[in-house]
């Protein structure tokens, strides 16, 4: 999240981080600057538990930037937490990203022999680290310059004291949109984030989208561009439209509500079998829900309630606390589903545990049977773009047939939406080109299997810097 030209910029990017609060609940930071001086205050937790009015009123100026993050690659610590300020020989950096590199290991220890010390363990870092040993004479310049050695996926906003800046990489692996709050009584608000709804509250129109592989530059001159990076495919995560999105958010130019209802829809097509109702799996099974019961012509219940001051399980750091999450996370209407032929609408199956321990919970609410779709393809192989999806040893979907997933979860059917059915579910009409990796096992970068040369027990970032030979 960043704005620039606002005269309480780090309250602006507060609202913004709340509407992005889904997409991680580890830790937050916002960073200012006023022209001057560059402030940055990071915690642990919520960005509502971290920034109260009194640390607010710590961080002035009409230039910010936010972050709220999960990690995927570094540990789960404060030293991590994003903004990261760096000192170099450029100036002041802060840098908030989104995303994973995948050559880290070859730029981290290129970086060490040409004397950079690193502060974190967080792959963030690298871009800074790159900009600050660039022998480019011009900041835009060396910033160009970096971005185009780094591989992977990266929506990234920096802010020196007086700029701020906006890249994605050249294949546009996650979503990063332009926004403007227009000023009657001077020059307008320049915003960035990583989802269109952060804009809403922000009461900001959407401009445009920030394209893979260009720079973005605004400064009290105005809004530059330039494209460090052409002809390289365009290769989005499609899971931000299955899972990831919020349904109100305009990603990649599409509205993730309309994608979640089309994958509901095509759902009922390819594998409908009688039920009485259509449940969701709250929240992110809630849209396509609705496609299904209106193609399938069934009523709509809500049969799960969701207790909405737990996070989201998924992207909790641990197994143990994901599991305990699920129990406080939901709860059945046996009312509803007493009885009843109960067709269950959710967006993925990671490692199936969650999906078992919510068929029995709406079995043992009273439903006679249950069924389970699917709004993806089967999860097959891990996600190193952004999302922490655990090693193929621990992807249900790797290693066991669709029927003995629902031998182990225990529904009476199961059946995922086609690959094909995705694509047309989130096809833009424009020809957008989506990185399916995770479903397929086909990476748009130069990858390795990591699980066949580390054990289970390596930690994603050690995988990473082992991997600087094959990188």
């Amino acid at each position: 999240m960043a704005v620039c030209g606002h005269p309480d910029a780090a309250r602006q990017v507060y609202l913004g981080l709340y509407a992005l609060q889904h997409r991680g609940q580890e830790s937050g930071g916002i960073a200012t600057a006023n022209g001057q001086n560059l402030s940055n205050i990071k915690g642990m937790g919520l960005i509502s538990e971290i920034f109260t009015e009194d640390v607010l009123a710590k961080l002035p100026g009409e230039l910010a930037i936010g972050h709220t993050r999960y990690s995927t690659t570094g540990d789960s610590a404060l030293l991590n937490a994003q903004p990261i300020r760096v000192d170099s020989t450029k100036g002041l950096i802060a840098i908030a990203h989104n995303g994973n590199l995948v050559n880290l290991g070859n730029l981290r220890a290129k970086l060490e022999r040409a004397g950079a010390y690193f502060q974190t363990t967080s792959d963030s870092e690298i871009i800074v680290q790159l900009i600050a040993h660039s022998k480019a004479t011009s900041l835009v310049d060396a910033i160009a310059d970096s971005l185009g050695q780094v591989e992977g996926a990266f929506s990234i906003v920096m802010m020196t004291r007086d700029r701020i800046f906006a890249a994605r990489d050249p294949r546009g692996f996650r979503p990063l949109s332009m926004g403007r709050i227009k000023n009657a009584d001077g020059p307008d608000t320049i915003v960035f984030a990583s989802e269109t709804c952060a804009f809403d509250l922000l009461r900001a129109e959407y401009e445009r989208d920030v394209q893979p592989g260009e720079l973005v530059m605004v400064s009290a001159d105005g809004v530059t561009s330039r494209q460090y990076s052409t002809g390289t495919p365009q290769t989005s995560c499609i899971f931000e439209h299955v899972y990831f999105a919020r349904p109100d958010s305009r990603i990649y130019g599409r509205w993730v509500q309309e994608s979640r209802e089309e994958m509901g829809r095509q759902l009922a097509r390819e594998s409908h079998v009688p039920t009485d109702l259509v449940v969701p799996v709250p929240d992110s099974g809630v849209t396509a829900a609705i496609g299904y019961a209106a193609e399938a012509g069934l009523p709509f219940r809500f049969g799960l309630i969701r207790n909405h001051y737990v996070g989201r399980t998924f992207i909790e750091p641990e197994q143990r606390v994901r599991d305990f999450g699920v129990k406080l996370k939901l709860n059945p209407v046996r009312n509803l589903l007493e009885g009843k032929r109960v067709m269950l609408i959710d967006d993925s199956i990671i490692r199936g545990t969650t999906s078992r321990k919510i068929v029995r919970m709406v079995r043992g609410a009273g439903a006679k049977e249950v069924h389970l779709r699917i709004t993806c393809p089967p999860t097959i192989s891990p996600c190193f773009y952004g999302v922490d999806t655990p090693s193929k040893r621990d992807l249900i979907a790797a290693n066991k047939s669709v029927e003995e997933i629902r031998q182990f979860i225990e529904a009476d059917t199961l059946a995922y939406l086609s690959m094909d059915g995705l694509l047309h579910s989130c096809d833009d009409g424009k020809g957008t080109g989506y990185c399916t990796a995770c479903y397929t096992g086909n990476y748009p970068t130069q990858w390795v299997d990591v699980d066949e040369i580390l054990p289970a027990s390596a930690d994603r970032y050690e995988v990473q810097l082992k991997l600087t030979e094959v990188n």
